[in-house]
Protein backbone atom coordinates (compact mmCIF):
# COMPACT_ATOMS: atom_id res chain seq x y z
CA UNK A 1 0.00 0.00 0.00
CA UNK A 2 2.98 2.50 1.13
CA UNK A 3 4.29 2.48 -2.96
CA UNK A 4 0.97 3.52 -4.04
CA UNK A 5 1.13 6.73 -2.28
CA UNK A 6 2.35 10.10 -2.93
CA UNK A 7 5.81 10.39 -1.97
CA UNK A 8 5.09 12.91 1.11
CA UNK A 9 2.34 11.06 2.44
CA UNK A 10 4.41 7.25 1.81
CA UNK A 11 7.46 9.39 4.14
CA UNK A 12 4.60 10.02 6.71
CA UNK A 13 3.26 6.32 6.43
CA UNK A 14 6.78 5.26 7.02
CA UNK A 15 7.65 6.62 10.04
CA UNK A 16 4.42 6.44 11.44
CA UNK A 17 5.45 2.30 10.64
CA UNK A 18 8.34 3.01 12.39
CA UNK A 19 7.22 4.74 15.65
CA UNK A 20 4.80 4.04 18.35
CA UNK A 21 5.15 7.75 19.33
CA UNK A 22 4.44 10.81 18.71
CA UNK A 23 7.86 12.21 18.71
CA UNK A 24 8.40 10.99 15.12
CA UNK A 25 4.53 12.88 14.60
CA UNK A 26 6.56 15.91 16.08
CA UNK A 27 9.46 15.06 13.95
CA UNK A 28 6.86 15.69 10.63
CA UNK A 29 5.16 18.43 11.99
CA UNK A 30 8.42 20.53 12.55
CA UNK A 31 9.43 19.70 8.46
CA UNK A 32 6.56 20.17 7.34
CA UNK A 33 5.00 23.33 8.88
CA UNK A 34 7.16 26.54 9.67
CA UNK A 35 7.36 27.56 13.72
CA UNK A 36 4.66 29.67 15.13
CA UNK A 37 4.08 31.47 18.04
CA UNK A 38 1.59 31.15 20.79
CA UNK A 39 -1.94 32.27 19.94
CA UNK A 40 -4.77 33.01 21.58
CA UNK A 41 -7.77 33.69 18.62
CA UNK A 42 -10.45 36.17 19.91
CA UNK A 43 -13.92 34.44 19.65
CA UNK A 44 -15.04 34.40 15.73
CA UNK A 45 -18.26 32.17 14.24
CA UNK A 46 -16.80 28.46 13.79
CA UNK A 47 -17.38 27.73 10.21
CA UNK A 48 -21.21 26.22 8.98
CA UNK A 49 -20.62 22.41 8.91
CA UNK A 50 -22.54 20.52 4.88
CA UNK A 51 -25.58 19.15 6.11
CA UNK A 52 -24.27 15.94 4.23
CA UNK A 53 -21.82 15.77 7.34
CA UNK A 54 -21.79 12.76 8.90
CA UNK A 55 -23.11 12.58 13.02
CA UNK A 56 -20.94 10.54 14.45
CA UNK A 57 -21.72 8.39 17.72
CA UNK A 58 -18.90 6.95 20.50
CA UNK A 59 -19.55 3.65 22.10
CA UNK A 60 -21.87 3.88 25.00
CA UNK A 61 -20.28 3.43 27.88
CA UNK A 62 -20.96 -0.12 29.81
CA UNK A 63 -19.85 0.43 33.65
CA UNK A 64 -23.44 0.37 35.32
CA UNK A 65 -23.44 3.94 36.08
CA UNK A 66 -24.69 6.84 33.82
CA UNK A 67 -21.79 9.18 33.15
CA UNK A 68 -22.33 12.97 33.85
CA UNK A 69 -19.43 15.76 32.77
CA UNK A 70 -18.26 19.41 33.89
CA UNK A 71 -15.47 21.55 32.42
CA UNK A 72 -13.47 23.43 34.42
CA UNK A 73 -11.35 26.56 33.56
CA UNK A 74 -8.55 25.96 35.77
CA UNK A 75 -5.56 29.31 36.47
CA UNK A 76 -2.28 28.89 37.92
CA UNK A 77 -1.45 32.27 39.49
CA UNK A 78 2.13 31.32 40.55
CA UNK A 79 3.13 29.88 37.40
CA UNK A 80 3.78 32.07 33.83
CA UNK A 81 2.77 30.09 31.11
CA UNK A 82 5.65 28.52 29.56
CA UNK A 83 4.99 29.23 25.75
CA UNK A 84 3.55 32.62 25.90
CA UNK A 85 5.69 35.09 27.25
CA UNK A 86 3.02 37.88 27.74
CA UNK A 87 0.89 35.55 29.76
CA UNK A 88 1.72 35.89 33.54
CA UNK A 89 -0.89 33.10 34.18
CA UNK A 90 -0.67 29.27 33.26
CA UNK A 91 -4.65 28.15 32.49
CA UNK A 92 -5.77 24.81 31.87
CA UNK A 93 -9.47 23.56 30.34
CA UNK A 94 -10.25 20.14 31.99
CA UNK A 95 -13.23 17.84 31.95
CA UNK A 96 -14.28 15.50 35.16
CA UNK A 97 -16.25 12.76 34.26
CA UNK A 98 -18.16 10.62 36.66
CA UNK A 99 -21.11 8.26 37.73
CA UNK A 100 -24.30 10.31 37.69
CA UNK A 101 -27.36 9.48 40.00
CA UNK A 102 -29.80 10.65 37.16
CA UNK A 103 -29.80 12.94 34.42
CA UNK A 104 -33.33 13.49 33.20
CA UNK A 105 -33.43 17.18 32.21
CA UNK A 106 -30.20 17.70 31.45
CA UNK A 107 -28.52 18.53 28.28
CA UNK A 108 -25.99 16.31 26.66
CA UNK A 109 -22.27 17.02 26.64
CA UNK A 110 -20.79 18.23 23.61
CA UNK A 111 -17.97 16.31 22.27
CA UNK A 112 -16.25 19.73 21.12
CA UNK A 113 -17.05 23.02 21.40
CA UNK A 114 -18.28 25.07 18.13
CA UNK A 115 -14.79 26.57 17.83
CA UNK A 116 -12.55 23.42 18.87
CA UNK A 117 -14.35 21.57 16.85
CA UNK A 118 -13.86 23.92 14.19
CA UNK A 119 -10.19 23.81 14.29
CA UNK A 120 -10.06 20.24 14.27
CA UNK A 121 -11.56 19.73 11.28
CA UNK A 122 -9.38 22.43 9.25
CA UNK A 123 -6.21 21.76 11.09
CA UNK A 124 -5.85 18.71 13.62
CA UNK A 125 -7.13 15.81 12.04
CA UNK A 126 -5.52 15.66 8.92
CA UNK A 127 -2.57 18.52 9.86
CA UNK A 128 -1.79 16.89 12.61
CA UNK A 129 -3.16 13.11 12.92
CA UNK A 130 -3.15 12.39 9.62
CA UNK A 131 -6.87 10.61 9.72
CA UNK A 132 -7.19 11.01 5.98
CA UNK A 133 -10.62 12.55 6.16
CA UNK A 134 -12.21 14.32 3.48
CA UNK A 135 -13.24 18.30 4.26
CA UNK A 136 -16.81 18.47 5.40
CA UNK A 137 -16.62 14.73 6.01
CA UNK A 138 -17.61 14.59 9.44
CA UNK A 139 -19.13 17.24 12.21
CA UNK A 140 -17.08 17.02 15.27
CA UNK A 141 -19.41 19.32 17.76
CA UNK A 142 -22.64 17.02 17.60
CA UNK A 143 -20.38 13.61 18.25
CA UNK A 144 -22.99 11.28 20.48
CA UNK A 145 -20.92 11.24 23.79
CA UNK A 146 -23.54 9.46 25.63
CA UNK A 147 -22.72 11.88 28.57
CA UNK A 148 -24.52 14.60 30.05
CA UNK A 149 -23.36 18.14 31.23
CA UNK A 150 -23.61 18.83 35.34
CA UNK A 151 -25.78 16.33 36.51
CA UNK A 152 -26.01 15.29 40.34
CA UNK A 153 -22.78 12.85 41.56
CA UNK A 154 -23.90 9.25 42.13
CA UNK A 155 -20.85 9.39 44.84
CA UNK A 156 -23.44 7.90 47.34
CA UNK A 157 -23.92 4.88 45.36
CA UNK A 158 -20.47 4.64 43.63
CA UNK A 159 -18.62 5.37 47.38
CA UNK A 160 -15.93 7.99 46.94
CA UNK A 161 -14.77 7.86 43.60
CA UNK A 162 -10.79 7.09 42.87
CA UNK A 163 -9.83 9.25 40.46
CA UNK A 164 -7.86 8.87 37.49
CA UNK A 165 -6.18 11.76 35.22
CA UNK A 166 -5.84 11.25 31.39
CA UNK A 167 -3.13 13.40 29.08
CA UNK A 168 -3.63 13.45 25.20
CA UNK A 169 -0.91 12.63 22.70
CA UNK A 170 0.82 15.26 21.17
CA UNK A 171 -1.74 17.13 18.24
CA UNK A 172 -4.27 15.28 20.24
CA UNK A 173 -7.15 17.32 22.38
CA UNK A 174 -8.19 15.92 25.80
CA UNK A 175 -11.45 15.48 23.68
CA UNK A 176 -9.75 12.56 21.69
CA UNK A 177 -10.02 10.15 25.15
CA UNK A 178 -13.13 10.35 25.69
CA UNK A 179 -14.86 7.05 25.02
CA UNK A 180 -12.15 5.67 28.04
CA UNK A 181 -12.93 8.31 29.87
CA UNK A 182 -16.90 7.90 30.08
CA UNK A 183 -16.20 4.41 30.13
CA UNK A 184 -14.01 4.18 33.59
CA UNK A 185 -16.95 6.96 34.92
CA UNK A 186 -19.74 4.41 34.17
CA UNK A 187 -17.79 2.51 36.00
CA UNK A 188 -17.39 4.35 39.31
CA UNK A 189 -14.53 6.59 38.57
CA UNK A 190 -13.98 10.55 38.38
CA UNK A 191 -11.71 11.12 35.40
CA UNK A 192 -10.27 14.31 34.55
CA UNK A 193 -8.73 15.32 31.02
CA UNK A 194 -6.54 17.60 30.59
CA UNK A 195 -5.52 20.28 27.75
CA UNK A 196 -2.29 21.00 27.93
CA UNK A 197 -2.46 24.67 26.60
CA UNK A 198 -0.94 26.14 23.55
CA UNK A 199 0.53 22.12 23.26
CA UNK A 200 -2.91 20.33 22.89
CA UNK A 201 -3.83 21.60 19.12
CA UNK A 202 -7.06 23.72 19.89
CA UNK A 203 -8.48 24.41 23.72
CA UNK A 204 -11.46 26.58 23.58
CA UNK A 205 -12.24 28.53 26.93
CA UNK A 206 -15.32 29.48 28.42
CA UNK A 207 -15.20 33.13 26.81
CA UNK A 208 -15.14 31.59 23.16
CA UNK A 209 -11.19 32.08 22.88
CA UNK A 210 -9.09 29.83 21.17
CA UNK A 211 -5.65 28.79 22.23
CA UNK A 212 -3.53 26.74 19.51
CA UNK A 213 -0.82 24.45 19.44
CA UNK A 214 2.53 26.52 19.08
CA UNK A 215 4.69 25.02 16.59
CA UNK A 216 8.44 24.07 17.62
CA UNK A 217 11.32 25.00 15.25
CA UNK A 218 13.74 22.81 17.67
CA UNK A 219 12.14 19.29 18.03
CA UNK A 220 14.03 17.92 20.75
CA UNK A 221 13.91 21.15 23.16
CA UNK A 222 10.26 21.05 22.46
CA UNK A 223 9.65 17.50 23.27
CA UNK A 224 12.02 17.94 26.61
CA UNK A 225 9.87 21.20 27.49
CA UNK A 226 6.46 19.83 26.58
CA UNK A 227 6.96 16.87 29.08
CA UNK A 228 8.15 18.88 31.97
CA UNK A 229 5.31 21.33 31.17
CA UNK A 230 3.11 18.37 31.42
CA UNK A 231 4.72 17.28 34.54
CA UNK A 232 3.98 20.43 36.39
CA UNK A 233 0.24 20.90 34.73
CA UNK A 234 -0.55 17.21 36.35
CA UNK A 235 1.14 18.52 39.84
CA UNK A 236 -1.53 21.76 39.70
CA UNK A 237 -4.59 20.06 38.61
CA UNK A 238 -4.24 17.43 41.77
CA UNK A 239 -4.11 20.35 43.67
CA UNK A 240 -6.66 22.19 42.23
CA UNK A 241 -9.04 18.97 42.62
CA UNK A 242 -7.80 18.73 46.66
CA UNK A 243 -9.31 21.88 46.83
CA UNK A 244 -12.65 20.89 45.20
CA UNK A 245 -12.98 18.27 46.99
CA UNK A 246 -12.53 20.40 50.18
CA UNK A 247 -15.81 22.72 49.24
CA UNK A 248 -13.83 25.03 47.37
CA UNK A 249 -14.43 25.83 43.28
CA UNK A 250 -11.58 26.09 41.40
CA UNK A 251 -13.43 27.33 38.16
CA UNK A 252 -12.29 30.35 37.12
CA UNK A 253 -15.68 31.72 36.28
CA UNK A 254 -16.99 30.19 39.51
CA UNK A 255 -19.59 28.23 37.71
CA UNK A 256 -21.40 25.94 39.82
CA UNK A 257 -20.33 22.70 40.41
CA UNK A 258 -22.43 19.34 39.56
CA UNK A 259 -24.18 18.13 43.21
CA UNK A 260 -22.59 16.28 44.95
CA UNK A 261 -19.01 16.74 43.26
CA UNK A 262 -17.48 18.41 46.58
CA UNK A 263 -16.16 15.28 48.93
CA UNK A 264 -16.74 13.09 46.14
CA UNK A 265 -13.53 12.12 45.49
CA UNK A 266 -10.81 9.69 47.08
CA UNK A 267 -7.62 11.17 46.53
CA UNK A 268 -5.54 8.46 48.17
CA UNK A 269 -5.97 6.45 45.30
CA UNK A 270 -4.92 8.41 41.97
CA UNK A 271 -4.12 6.96 38.61
CA UNK A 272 -2.83 8.05 35.41
CA UNK A 273 -3.30 7.23 31.71
CA UNK A 274 -2.86 8.79 28.34
CA UNK A 275 -1.75 8.42 25.12
CA UNK A 276 1.06 8.74 23.23
CA UNK A 277 2.85 11.75 24.44
CA UNK A 278 0.40 11.57 27.26
CA UNK A 279 1.63 8.10 27.97
CA UNK A 280 5.07 9.01 28.35
CA UNK A 281 3.75 11.97 30.92
CA UNK A 282 1.63 9.68 33.10
CA UNK A 283 5.51 7.62 33.39
CA UNK A 284 7.25 10.75 34.38
CA UNK A 285 4.26 12.07 36.48
CA UNK A 286 4.30 9.61 38.41
CA UNK A 287 8.12 9.59 38.90
CA UNK A 288 7.58 13.08 40.02
CA UNK A 289 4.70 13.24 42.07
CA UNK A 290 3.89 10.08 44.52
CA UNK A 291 0.30 10.84 44.94
CA UNK A 292 -0.30 9.16 41.35
CA UNK A 293 -0.45 5.36 42.67
CA UNK A 294 -1.11 3.84 39.27
CA UNK A 295 -0.37 4.67 35.56
CA UNK A 296 -0.95 3.32 32.12
CA UNK A 297 1.10 4.31 29.31
CA UNK A 298 -0.55 3.73 25.63
CA UNK A 299 1.73 3.79 23.27
CA UNK A 300 4.44 6.43 24.70
CA UNK A 301 7.89 6.52 23.82
CA UNK A 302 10.31 6.89 27.54
CA UNK A 303 13.37 8.02 25.25
CA UNK A 304 14.06 11.24 23.95
CA UNK A 305 15.05 12.13 20.12
CA UNK A 306 18.09 11.34 20.23
CA UNK A 307 18.02 8.07 22.10
CA UNK A 308 18.99 8.82 25.43
CA UNK A 309 16.75 7.44 28.05
CA UNK A 310 14.20 9.39 30.06
CA UNK A 311 14.86 9.51 33.58
CA UNK A 312 11.98 6.58 34.30
CA UNK A 313 13.45 4.58 32.16
CA UNK A 314 16.92 5.13 33.69
CA UNK A 315 15.49 4.45 37.14
CA UNK A 316 12.44 2.44 36.67
CA UNK A 317 9.45 3.55 39.42
CA UNK A 318 8.66 1.79 42.56
CA UNK A 319 4.47 1.72 41.77
CA UNK A 320 3.03 -0.01 39.11
CA UNK A 321 2.81 0.92 35.06
CA UNK A 322 1.46 -0.72 32.60
CA UNK A 323 2.40 -0.49 28.74
CA UNK A 324 -0.15 -1.15 26.37
CA UNK A 325 1.69 -1.02 22.71
CA UNK A 326 0.70 -1.66 19.41
CA UNK A 327 1.24 -4.21 17.05
CA UNK A 328 4.53 -4.14 14.27
CA UNK A 329 7.42 -2.26 14.60
CA UNK A 330 7.62 0.28 17.42
CA UNK A 331 10.77 2.00 18.43
CA UNK A 332 9.51 2.31 22.42
CA UNK A 333 11.47 -1.39 22.73
CA UNK A 334 14.30 0.85 24.27
CA UNK A 335 12.94 2.61 26.70
CA UNK A 336 10.42 0.15 27.61
CA UNK A 337 12.67 -2.68 27.83
CA UNK A 338 14.93 -0.11 30.03
CA UNK A 339 12.13 0.37 31.87
CA UNK A 340 11.30 -2.46 32.81
CA UNK A 341 14.75 -3.80 33.53
CA UNK A 342 15.39 -0.83 36.30
CA UNK A 343 11.73 -1.63 37.73
CA UNK A 344 11.62 -4.51 40.11
CA UNK A 345 8.29 -4.49 40.89
CA UNK A 346 5.46 -4.80 38.80
CA UNK A 347 5.44 -4.05 35.36
CA UNK A 348 3.90 -5.33 32.02
CA UNK A 349 3.96 -4.62 28.58
CA UNK A 350 0.71 -5.91 26.67
CA UNK A 351 0.61 -5.38 22.42
CA UNK A 352 -3.23 -5.38 20.69
CA UNK A 353 -2.88 -7.48 18.03
CA UNK A 354 -3.79 -5.80 14.50
CA UNK A 355 -3.67 -2.21 16.47
CA UNK A 356 -1.86 0.83 15.32
CA UNK A 357 -0.88 4.40 17.00
CA UNK A 358 -4.07 5.58 17.26
CA UNK A 359 -6.20 1.83 18.57
CA UNK A 360 -6.02 3.60 21.91
CA UNK A 361 -8.07 6.68 21.35
CA UNK A 362 -11.27 7.37 19.90
CA UNK A 363 -10.07 7.26 16.46
CA UNK A 364 -10.95 3.31 16.58
CA UNK A 365 -14.63 4.10 17.12
CA UNK A 366 -15.00 7.36 14.77
CA UNK A 367 -12.73 6.19 12.02
CA UNK A 368 -15.03 3.59 10.82
CA UNK A 369 -18.15 5.79 10.70
CA UNK A 370 -16.43 7.94 8.09
CA UNK A 371 -16.66 5.44 5.28
CA UNK A 372 -12.93 5.87 4.45
CA UNK A 373 -11.24 3.77 1.73
CA UNK A 374 -9.98 0.73 3.63
CA UNK A 375 -6.40 1.57 3.53
CA UNK A 376 -6.93 4.56 4.77
CA UNK A 377 -8.88 3.00 7.39
CA UNK A 378 -6.40 0.25 8.56
CA UNK A 379 -3.34 3.32 8.35
CA UNK A 380 -5.14 5.07 11.27
CA UNK A 381 -6.62 2.08 13.15
CA UNK A 382 -5.00 -0.98 11.95
CA UNK A 383 -6.68 -4.61 11.01
CA UNK A 384 -8.21 -5.45 14.23
CA UNK A 385 -12.33 -5.32 14.28
CA UNK A 386 -13.11 -1.86 15.99
CA UNK A 387 -15.78 -3.07 18.36
CA UNK A 388 -12.58 -5.75 19.09
CA UNK A 389 -10.60 -3.18 20.25
CA UNK A 390 -12.61 -1.03 22.44
CA UNK A 391 -13.87 -3.71 24.25
CA UNK A 392 -10.85 -5.52 24.85
CA UNK A 393 -8.55 -1.96 25.46
CA UNK A 394 -11.78 -0.93 28.04
CA UNK A 395 -11.47 -4.63 29.64
CA UNK A 396 -7.89 -3.89 30.33
CA UNK A 397 -7.80 -0.19 31.41
CA UNK A 398 -10.88 -0.96 33.83
CA UNK A 399 -9.07 -4.48 35.10
CA UNK A 400 -5.95 -2.24 35.84
CA UNK A 401 -6.97 0.48 37.85
CA UNK A 402 -9.81 -1.89 39.78
CA UNK A 403 -6.60 -3.52 41.24
CA UNK A 404 -4.76 -1.01 42.01
CA UNK A 405 -6.99 1.89 43.38
CA UNK A 406 -9.92 -0.64 44.26
CA UNK A 407 -8.13 -3.74 45.42
CA UNK A 408 -10.11 -6.33 43.30
CA UNK A 409 -9.10 -9.09 41.29
CA UNK A 410 -6.36 -8.59 39.04
CA UNK A 411 -6.81 -12.11 37.27
CA UNK A 412 -7.09 -10.23 33.56
CA UNK A 413 -3.15 -8.87 33.82
CA UNK A 414 -1.66 -12.49 35.06
CA UNK A 415 -1.54 -13.53 31.72
CA UNK A 416 -3.38 -14.02 28.23
CA UNK A 417 -7.16 -14.74 28.69
CA UNK A 418 -8.95 -16.77 25.95
CA UNK A 419 -11.91 -13.66 26.11
CA UNK A 420 -9.50 -11.14 24.57
CA UNK A 421 -7.58 -13.09 22.31
CA UNK A 422 -6.31 -9.86 20.54
CA UNK A 423 -3.93 -9.08 23.67
CA UNK A 424 -0.73 -10.50 23.72
CA UNK A 425 1.46 -10.49 26.74
CA UNK A 426 5.11 -9.74 26.63
CA UNK A 427 7.43 -11.45 28.68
Amino acid sequence: MTNHLPRGRREVTRRRALTACAVVALCALTAAVPAAAASRAAPTAPKPVPSSAHHLSLPAPTGRYRVGEVDLHLVDRTRPDPWHSARSRRELMVSVFYPAAHTTGRPAAPYMLPAAASHFADVTANGYLDLHIPSGRADWARTVTHVTRSAPVSAGRAGRLPVVLYSPGLGEPRTWGTAMAADLAGRGYAVVTVDHTYESPEVEFPDGSLATLTLPSDADAFLRKALAVRVADTRFVLDRLKELNSGRNPDAEGQPLPDGLAGALNLAEVGMFGHSMGGTAAALAMGADHRITAGIDMDGNLTYLDGSLMPVARHGLDRPLLLMGKDGKTDTGPGWQAFRAHTPGWNRQLILRGSEHASFTDAEALVPQLRLPRCAQTDDIGTIDPATAIRTNEAYVSAYFDHWLRGRSGRLLQGPSPRYPDMLFVR
